[in-house]
């Protein structure tokens, strides 16, 4: 197991981390659906069709994981919360072993 760690978006100026254990080979959308984390809202089951899975992925993280494939980036268009240099779709994000620690934040909407 591994964990990970989803912080939300600013709710009257304060933050909130929820450390989730997942297994590798789960994506980080299963991970935080098996949680029952609200934000990540994941309507499409993981196929890459809603953008309902957004987060932001921490420094030094970014360089740690797999880039966004095409298919991803131009998904990342359609987010109810603006994009960034940290954006992905947490359904394209494969754990693994190495992932241990990962830290993302959850944008204020998915909608």
């Amino acid at each position: 197991m591994i964990t990970v760690h989803f912080t939300t978006a600013p709710v009257g100026g304060s933050f909130q981390q929820f450390d989730v254990q997942a297994k590798p080979g789960m994506s980080l959308m299963q991970a935080a659906v098996a949680a029952n984390l609200d934000g990540i809202a994941a309507e499409c089951g993981g196929a890459m069709t809603c953008a309902t899975c957004h987060v932001y992925v921490d420094e030094p993280w970014r360089s740690r994981i797999p880039p966004a494939k095409p298919g991803e980036k131009d998904m990342l268009q359609f987010t109810a919360e603006p994009a960034d240099d940290g954006s992905r779709l947490s359904c394209q994000i494969v754990l693994t072993q190495e992932m241990d620690g990962l830290t993302v934040r959850m944008p204020a909407r998915q909608y």
